[in-house]
C-alpha cells in the first residue's frame, strides 16, 4: 500500500474508523427552517460516504434554538422536527461504511435575535455571550450560571438524540468564534467566576459539555472537539494558549480537532475566513503546524489536523511523522469525494485537487449551493444521476479545447459517443493556460494537465491547429456540434491603446519579462488584481485602476475577499472610480474623484474583461442536427460555469 499510515484504521471508544481521513463539517442550505433535509442534501452527504472517508460530518446544528441560531437554515437539535430526516441521512452514510457525525454549535454573541423555529419557539430578542459588551451595534448580555448549565444539558440531549438517530459520534464546535470559543478566548471572556479567568476556568464550559455527552451517550461514544489552536490575528491568542486549552480537554474529548481563527470583536475579523479556510495564496497544509504543536503536548487523545490538504503523500507524512493522528478535509472532498479511494489504490494522478478558489463557499453563501468549479456534480448528484440513462450513440464534434471543450469531449465519450475535438491553437486548455506560471494557480495548472491526460487516454480524436468553420463542420458529418469556442480579451477604446508599451493581461501573464519595472493595470476584476499580485511577486511596482467603485468579484465574493486581503498585505494600490482617458509612452492619464491624474509607468496592461466568440459560435448552429453552445462563447463567466454547461450538454446528447 502506497500510504499505509493514512489508511491504518484507528479505534476510538468502541468504534473502529476505517482510515484516518475524516470529512470536516459542512452544512447544507437545503434544510428547511423546521429541520427537514431535502433529498439533494442527503445525496450530497451520501456521495461523500461512497468515496471512502472514515467519517462524514454534517455541519452547523444548533443545540439551543432560542439563543443559539445565527441563520434559519441551521438544524435545531432541541426540536424533534428534524430527527426523522437526520435518521435518513445517518442511514445513507452508514450503509457505505462511514461513520456519520454531526457538528454541535451555539452561536452565543454571534446569534441573530428573533429567528423562529417553526412549531417550537420564537427566537429571543436578546443576545448572550460570556461577558457583557457591545459588539457591532448589538448589546451582548452576560450568560447567567443557570443559562450555562441549561446549555450544557442541551448539548448532551442533542448528542443523545443524534445517537438514537443513528449517528456514530458528534463534533462539538469550540472554535471559529462560536459560543464555546468565546468562552475560551480571554479577550472576550472577562468573567471572574468559575467560567472565566484561568485556562482551566475558561475551558470548563466545553469540558462540562464533553462530560455531559459521555454521561448521556456512554463513555465509548466518541466526542470530537474542534478548537481554534490559534486565533492567528493580531489581538487574538496564539498557539501557546491553544495548547493550554487542549491540555484541559485531555481525557474529556476523544479527538481534539485543531483548526484556527476567531476574529470576532476585532477590526480585522474579515481576515479570518480565508485563514480558517485557506485561500489559494496560502501554501498546502498551512495550518497543520498548529495541530503539530498541540500534538507535542497531548499524549493520550488523538489530534486531528485540517486545512488546505489534498495530497495523499502530505497527509500520510502528517500521520507517519506524528504531527497528527487524523487529517480532515472539507473542500478537498467537495472537489473530489473519491479522493480516499483513489489514494488507497495509488491512483494519485486521478485525484481532482481543490484549487482553493472558494467558489464552493461563495456559492453557498450567495447562491444557495455547494457548487465546485472543478467538479460540476458536487451538490447536483441527483440531477446528474437522472441523466445517467441509455443514449443513442452520435458523432460529436467539439469545437474548442478549453475548459468547456475538454469537459464536453470527456463526458460525451464516456456516454459512448464518437467524439472529435478540434482546437484552433497548438495546445489544449484555452486562454487560461496563460496563468500556468503563476505560483498560486498551481492547482489549476495541475487540473488542466489532468484533463489533457484523460483526453489522451480516452477514445476522443484530438485535432490540433484546426479551426472549425461552417464548411469544416459540415464536412465532418457530425450529428452534434458542441461549440466551446471561448472568448478573447476585450480591448478598451482608449486613445493610445495600440502603443508599444501596452499589453493585454494574457500577454503579461505569458511573458512577464515584457512588463517593465513599473506597470498600471486597467481593470480590477480577478484577472487584473491577480496579475497585480503575480507581478508584484516578481519585484515589479504595480497599481490598478478601476472605473467602478468596487472590485469585480463576479459570483465569488469570498475569493474577492482573499484577493483584497492579499492586495492590502502586499501594499498594492487600487484606485477605484478612476477611468483611463489616454495612454502614452509614459503611462496613463486618468479621470479620478480628485480630478485628472497621471499614473506614470513603463507598461500599461488592460484587463477589462472578455469578449465572447458568439458570432463564430452562431455560424455553426445549422451545421449538424444538434447544436450546443457552451462556456464562454455564450457569455464569459467562470470555470465553474464552463464545466457545468459542458458536462450538462454532453449528458443530454442522444437522450431522445
Amino acid at each position: 500500500m502506497k500510504y499505509p499510515d493514512l489508511f491504518r484504521p484507528i479505534q476510538i471508544g468502541s468504534t473502529l474508523f476505517r482510515n484516518r481521513i475524516f470529512s470536516a463539517p459542512t452544512g447544507h442550505p437545503d434544510v428547511s427552517v423546521d429541520g427537514e433535509f431535502s433529498e439533494d442534501a442527503v445525496a450530497y452527504y451520501e456521495r461523500k460516504a461512497q468515496g471512502g472517508a472514515a467519517v462524514i460530518t454534517l455541519g452547523e446544528a444548533i443545540v439551543d434554538s432560542r439563543y443559539g441560531k445565527r441563520h434559519p437554515f441551521q438544524v435545531s437539535l432541541d426540536s424533534r422536527n428534524s430527527y426523522h430526516s437526520l435518521s435518513q441521512v445517518a442511514d445513507r452514510i452508514r450503509r457505505h461504511g462511514a461513520v456519520p457525525s454531526m457538528e454541535l454549535q451555539h452561536s452565543g454573541m454571534k446569534a441573530t435575535p428573533g429567528l423562529v423555529t417553526p412549531g417550537f419557539c420564537t427566537g429571543a430578542d436578546a443576545v448572550y455571550g460570556p461577558s457583557e459588551m457591545d459588539l457591532n451595534g448589538i448589546h451582548v448580555h452576560e450568560m447567567t450560571e443557570d443559562m450555562i448549565l441549561e446549555i450544557i444539558d442541551k448539548f448532551g440531549n442533542a448528542a443523545r438524540a443524534l445517537k438514537n438517530s443513528g449517528f456514530g459520534m458528534v463534533t462539538v464546535h469550540a472554535g471559529h468564534g462560536w459560543m464555546l470559543n468565546q468562552f475560551l478566548t480571554p479577550r472576550i471572556n472577562r468573567r471572574e467566576d468559575r467560567w472565566g479567568g484561568s485556562a482551566e476556568n475558561r475551558a470548563r464550559f466545553v469540558v462540562e459539555v464533553c462530560d455531559d455527552i459521555h454521561r448521556k451517550c456512554g463513555r465509548n461514544f466518541p466526542v470530537e472537539v474542534r478548537i481554534s489552536a490559534s486565533e492567528i490575528v493580531d489581538g487574538g491568542y496564539d498557539v501557546g494558549e491553544g495548547v493550554a486549552i487542549a491540555k484541559q480537554l485531555q481525557s474529556h474529548a476523544d479527538i481534539i480537532h485543531c483548526s484556527v481563527g476567531c476574529g470576532i470583536g476585532l477590526p480585522e475579523e474579515y481576515r479570518t475566513f480565508t485563514l480558517t479556510h485557506p485561500c489559494m495564496f496560502k501554501e498546502d497544509g498551512v495550518n497543520v503546524k498548529y495541530a503539530a504543536e498541540v500534538k507535542k503536548h497531548i499524549t493520550d487523545t488523538p489530534v486531528a489536523a485540517v486545512g488546505a490538504m489534498t495530497d495523499p503523500a502530505m497527509m500520510n507524512d502528517i500521520i507517519a511523522s506524528g504531527k497528527a493522528d487524523i487529517v480532515e478535509m472539507a473542500r478537498g472532498l467537495i472537489c473530489d469525494p473519491d479522493l480516499p479511494i483513489k489514494a488507497r489504490e495509488g491512483r494519485d494522478g486521478e485525484i481532482v485537487r481543490c484549487m482553493r478558489c472558494l467558489s464552493c463557499f461563495s456559492n453557498l453563501k450567495d447562491r444557495g449551493g455547494f457548487w465546485c468549479a472543478l467538479n460540476p456534480v458536487t451538490n447536483r448528484e441527483r440531477a446528474f444521476a437522472r441523466t445517467d440513462v441509455h443514449v443513442t450513440p452520435k458523432k460529436v464534434l467539439v469545437a474548442g479545447g478549453g475548459i468547456a471543450g475538454m469537459q464536453a469531449a470527456l463526458t460525451a465519450a464516456a456516454k459512448g459517443h464518437e467524439v472529435v475535438l478540434c482546437e484552433k491553437s497548438n495546445h489544449l486548455g484555452g486562454h487560461i493556460t496563460c496563468e500556468n506560471n503563476v505560483p498560486f494557480k498551481r492547482h489549476l495548472k495541475e487540473y488542466i494537465a489532468q484533463q489533457i491526460r484523460k483526453l489522451e487516454a480516452s477514445p476522443v480524436e484530438i485535432r490540433m491547429n484546426t479551426e472549425v468553420t461552417p464548411e469544416y463542420a459540415r464536412g465532418t458529418g457530425a450529428d452534434v456540434i458542441v461549440a466551446a469556442l471561448g472568448a478573447v480579451p476585450a480591448r478598451p477604446d482608449i486613445p493610445g491603446i495600440g502603443g508599444k508599451n501596452v499589453l493585454c493581461a494574457d500577454e503579461a501573464y505569458i511573458n512577464p519579462d515584457r512588463v517593465g519595472d513599473t506597470a498600471v493595470i486597467l481593470g480590477a476584476g480577478f484577472v487584473g488584481t491577480e496579475l497585480a499580485i503575480y507581478l508584484n511577486g516578481l519585484g515589479k511596482k504595480v497599481c490598478v485602476l478601476e472605473m467602478a467603485d468596487h472590485m469585480n468579484v463576479s459570483s465569488n465574493s469570498l475569493h474577492g475577499q482573499a484577493v483584497d486581503i492579499k492586495l492590502r498585505e502586499e501594499k498594492i494600490p487600487v484606485f477605484f472610480s478612476s477611468k483611463a482617458k489616454e495612454i502614452d509612452g509614459q503611462g496613463v492619464l486618468a479621470e479620478t474623484p480628485e480630478g485628472d491624474r497621471r499614473f506614470d509607468a513603463d507598461t500599461v496592461i488592460y484587463a477589462v474583461g472578455q469578449k465572447a466568440l458568439s458570432r463564430e459560435a452562431t455560424a455553426l448552429y445549422d451545421c449538424a442536427d444538434e447544436f450546443w453552445p457552451v462556456g464562454d462563447c455564450v457569455k464569459p463567466a467562470t470555470i465553474s460555469d464552463a464545466n457545468l454547461t459542458a458536462m450538462s450538454a454532453a449528458q443530454n446528447i442522444g437522450r431522445v
